[in-house]
């Protein structure tokens, strides 16, 4: 956990962006702590003069008028202060929420591969307690380095022109304290950084605890679980305990530092002020200031080694911000979509059915991994349905996701009635795709709500018609609630056959012209299947559907059955002719039937003799 030997000023530059949005609160903020600033820098000079005064004008002094005086300093500091916090405040929450909805907006646009390459808690942790930290140090931080550097100065100014020789004894430990803090401050940090990291851990680890407490105890690893979670807890109880030991130690050295200053000062200018050389009231100012010095010094370096500490977190979050999808639209895409019609601009969209997609040659790899996809030569017409079966990690998902533009091919193409799928617009292609996978997410809200996610602007009516198409509307209504019923975050409450049940209503209430289904109907029963097949038949008609299925029985209805074998295509036909062929299919489906057969066999009681 060692920081960043040196502050890359071009990244908290890029973040300051975020606060350059809200100049008016950056400017009144500012002016804020340059009132802060005066007003601290005041109060000693106003102490020196009503003690001067005294000493020379005795009982005939204008207190009334210094009262005053100071009354409105009190004024002006609270005012400022309370604008400080006031501004800050609201550029603090101004900045979170503009980061974390650029994040957001950002995830949205990225392709799979980003998501491939990053586990789901570090991209939680970026939305979260980076962009946190980050906000607080974007308007805290830098506004507090402007502060103490200007109180610093104001300061130093005020000693050096009040008394030079004081003023360079007490400048003189400048360099040692500003040594100390950063060497405390730096190792403060890093053990401070490794207290959040392990909690971070912990956190992870309460989480999936908590997901996954029924395989746990299953298989009987509570004992194990409590293990790994006390090895966490144990580095984060060291960690905390050296933090608060380096935490110790510097306060008392800072504070001895400058006590000693302050103590010279007090020595020499006492001498001075015996001899007649400065005044009582100048001595007080002075050392008054010299209490005040050593402050924005501490400041100044915690915020300096906070900001080194947070760099990382700074890089990692405009990453995010600014990463690009692999898979966009072209320029020429792009161009043609900004060409104004004679109704404006308009969404990219097929002026016409997809009467056929066609796979020319294709091949993929994931990054530079091996090559998953060879050489697939496929046609797919409207109204057709294509089955693809093979055993798992042959390649059938990759093939829907190519399909699905999720990815692009990395070698041939895709083309769409008879043109390149990358010649249109994402928009164009995914807005008419259905899609159901085997692992439906449904978001926490109604079940209505969840059906209704595949049109927004869909009404009741619509939604049951969707639901009943799916097989779904009994299912449903047989909940206390039926359309209305509150599902937990990814459907937690429901079973698996009754979420793939509300996703596949989800997908036909899109009215999709392309239809994708990834074993959509592995965890409903037979009965269900039967009718959801069925019910499919007649609305499938018009549309282009493909479906990958272990369930061979499903698919005997099929246009086209594709068999693929490690990211190749062996066989390609209908269910009878594959049947007849006796290829890989024709085994495959054997094996299943005679699967099913066994499954289905009554156990046969053989009655023993006597005696046996």
């Amino acid at each position: 956990f060692t920081p960043d030997k040196d502050l890359k000023l071009g990244v908290w530059t890029q973040l300051l962006t975020y606060a350059r949005r809200y100049p008016k609160d950056l400017v009144l903020l500012a002016l804020c702590a340059v009132v802060v600033g005066i007003a601290e820098i005041s109060f000693p000079l106003v102490t020196r003069w009503v003690i001067d005064d005294i000493g020379l004008y005795g009982q005939d002094i204008d207190l009334l008028g210094y009262g005053a005086l100071y009354g409105v300093l009190c004024v002006a500091l609270g005012t400022a202060v309370l604008g400080f916090l006031w501004f800050g405040g609201k550029l603090r929450s101004h900045m979170s929420h503009d980061i974390r909805r650029d994040g957001f907006a950002n995830l949205q646009r990225l392709s799979f591969a980003y998501y491939d390459e990053r586990p789901v808690g570090w991209l939680m942790a970026r939305m979260t307690s980076d962009c946190e930290r980050l906000s607080n140090i974007m308007a805290w931080g830098i506004l507090d380095l402007f502060w103490s550097f200007t109180i610093m100065l104001g300061i130093s100014g005020a000693m050096l022109i009040m008394e030079p020789v004081l003023g360079l004894i007490i400048l003189l430990s400048l360099p040692l304290l500003a040594i100390i803090s950063r060497y405390f401050q730096t190792r403060i940090l890093r053990s401070a950084r490794e207290v959040r990291q392990t909690n971070s851990r912990i956190t992870g680890a309460y989480n999936e605890n908590i997901m996954g407490v029924l395989t746990s105890k299953v298989f009987v690893k509570e004992a194990d679980n409590l293990n790994k979670f006390g090895r966490l807890t144990d580095r984060m109880h060291a960690a905390s305990i050296t933090n608060a030991v380096q935490a110790a130690i510097y306060l008392p050295i800072v504070l001895t530092l400058s006590a000693l200053a302050t103590g010279i000062a007090l020595v020499v200018g006492g001498i001075e002020s015996a001899w007649g050389l400065i005044s009582t009231g100048t001595l007080i100012a002075f050392l008054t200031y010299t209490r005040h010095f050593f402050e924005p010094i501490e400041q100044l370096a915690h915020w300096f080694a906070e900001m080194q500490m947070a760099q990382a977190s700074a890089e990692r979050v405009i990453s995010l911000i600014q990463a690009e999808p692999d898979i966009q639209d072209s320029q020429a895409v792009l161009d043609r979509l900004a060409q104004p019609t004679t109704r404006g601009a308009e969404p990219d969209a097929f002026n016409q059915p997809i009467e056929r997609i066609t796979f020319e040659g294709v091949g993929f790899r994931y990054n530079t991994g091996k090559p998953v996809l060879h050489n697939i030569d496929l046609a797919i017409q409207r109204g057709q349905s294509v089955a693809v079966v093979g055993a798992t990690g042959g390649g059938k998902t990759t093939l829907i996701s190519l399909l699905a533009r999720f990815y692009e091919p990395t070698a041939g193409r895709i083309l769409i009635n008879d043109v390149d799928y990358r010649d249109w617009s994402l928009q164009a292609l995914q807005s008419n795709l259905g899609v159901v996978l085997q692992s439906s997410h449904l978001f926490a809200g109604t079940i209505a709500d969840n059906i209704r996610y595949g049109d927004l602007s869909a009404d009741q009516d619509q939604i049951l018609v969707a639901a009943k198409q799916a097989g779904a509307h009994d299912v449903i209504i047989a909940m206390p609630l039926g359309y209305e019923t509150v599902i937990g975050e990814g459907g937690s409450s429901l079973s698996a056959g009754q979420k793939q049940l509300i996703s596949f209503a989800r997908a036909l209430l899109a009215d999709p012209q392309i239809l994708i289904m990834d074993e959509a109907t592995s965890s409903v029963d037979t009965l269900t299947e039967a009718r959801i097949e069925q019910g499919l038949r007649a609305l499938l008609k018009d549309r282009i559907s493909v479906i990958i299925a272990h369930r061979l029985s499903t698919i005997r209805h099929a246009n086209q059955i594709v068999v693929i074998d490690d990211g190749r295509i062996i066989e390609q036909g209908n269910h009878d002719e594959l049947i007849t062929r006796r290829g890989r299919y024709y085994h495959l489906f054997q094996q299943q039937s005679l699967s099913n057969l066994w499954q289905q066999a009554e156990p046969i009681n053989v009655e023993q003799p006597d005696g046996i």
